[in-house]
């Protein structure tokens, strides 16, 4: 049995450490990504205005 616990133990900090890299890395995706299409509009408006 305690074999087994630590097997499952080392699953579960496996998993949640891969889930937080996952994480990490998409939020800083969608982070860029947002400012960069808020930076694109701002320049549009910009161009629009001179």
């Amino acid at each position: 049995m305690d074999e087994q616990l630590r097997i499952i133990l080392i699953i579960l900090v496996s998993v949640s450490i891969f889930g937080l890299l996952v994480f990490v890395f998409v939020k800083n995706y969608i982070r860029n990504k947002i400012n960069h299409l808020v930076q694109e509009e701002k320049n549009s408006k910009n161009k629009k205005i001179n």
